[in-house]
């Protein structure tokens, strides 16, 4: 093939103004957890290194930024789970969030010595890091949640600090988990909760929380494959009510994984897809950043999402 031929190839994958799903193509990027920073939107992600049948394989966390929503810049890996001692290994997903000009990540990996899935909490005084760990222990592991007996429910933080300055930490898989977080946003503050199932009905994992005016969002997947649904409430602990889906399937993934953002006056749904033609094939276990509007109807109800391949449009 000619080099003006690759070029133009190239080009429909880096142009500033082609936005398209995936919104990320230079590696494949799981779990998407987005903040806006100032002007800025960062994202953090797992890295998909599996074959393409081999199963969940994901050693380090990666981070993006973009200003106008279409161009990403990669800021590279600044946390690994071998950075935590007690950690055993394999990055699962993770959320950040800041406070008071330092910056938390909340993630998920497996326990040296106690058996099953833990959560971590880094620092760093940037949202691109260097992040390192910021307790010297897990913040949360296996024993400490008995709603179910599976080792995996101790998956999935997602941070969100309410508008009195009150952080909580929602997490889980099958079971819905929260506690309230101390001031120092590294340490619980109380008991850990669980959502009633009729509250979060079909709940698998992946909560995420956000606000928009006086209603508390708790969105998270249904289900397997997996379908995003939410429920609402007016406090950040309930009761939540069930709203039914807002998002069908993933194409070619059995996990879709959302993060919800509002930036530069519109709202915004991240997600995977197993759906990257360039440089390789997705897939379950080779997923990729896409990212789609979120619309809300006039009694703040939540329209159901329309992914597209299309993608979203840049913004100044």
């Amino acid at each position: 093939m000619k080099k003006w031929a690759i070029a133009t190839l190239l080009s429909m994958y880096t142009c500033s103004s082609y936005a398209a799903n995936p919104a990320i193509t230079d590696v494949f990027t799981a779990d998407p957890a987005p903040i806006v920073v100032d002007d800025t939107v960062y994202v953090y992600v797992g890295r998909d290194e599996a074959a393409i049948d081999q199963g969940y394989t994901m050693n380090e966390w990666l981070v993006y930024s973009s200003k106008d929503m279409v161009n990403w810049q990669s800021h590279g890996s600044p946390l690994r789970p071998t950075d935590f001692t007690w950690s055993s290994g394999a990055a699962w997903a993770g959320h950040v969030i800041e406070k008071n000009g330092k910056f938390y990540w909340y993630t998920t990996s497996d326990h040296k010595t106690i058996h099953g899935k833990a959560i971590g909490v880094a620092v760093s005084d940037s949202p691109t890091g260097p992040f390192k760990d910021a307790r010297g222990s897990a913040l949360v592991t296996n024993d400490m949640t008995k709603a179910t007996a599976i080792s995996w429910d101790d998956i999935d933080p997602a941070a969100f600090i309410d508008d009195d300055g009150q952080a909580w930490l929602y997490w889980g898989n099958q079971k819905a988990y929260y506690a309230k977080l101390k001031d120092n946003m590294i340490e619980l503050d109380g008991p850990i909760h669980v959502v009633p199932d009729e509250q979060v009905k079909g709940f698998t994992e992946a909560p995420w929380i956000h606000k928009k005016g006086d209603t508390y969002y708790l969105s998270y997947a249904v289900g397997f494959p997996e379908k995003t649904a939410y429920s609402t409430a007016k406090s950040i602990t309930g009761p939540w009510k069930y709203q039914g889906l807002i998002a069908e399937g993933a194409a070619n993934s059995n996990t879709i994984h959302q993060g919800i953002i509002d930036f530069k006056g519109k709202s915004y749904f991240f997600y995977h897809t197993g759906m990257m033609q360039h440089p390789e094939t997705g897939g379950s276990f080779r997923r990729s950043m896409a990212i789609d509007y979120l619309h809300y109807n006039s009694d703040g109800t939540l329209k159901k999402v329309i992914q597209t391949s299309e993608g979203v449009a840049p913004v100044k």
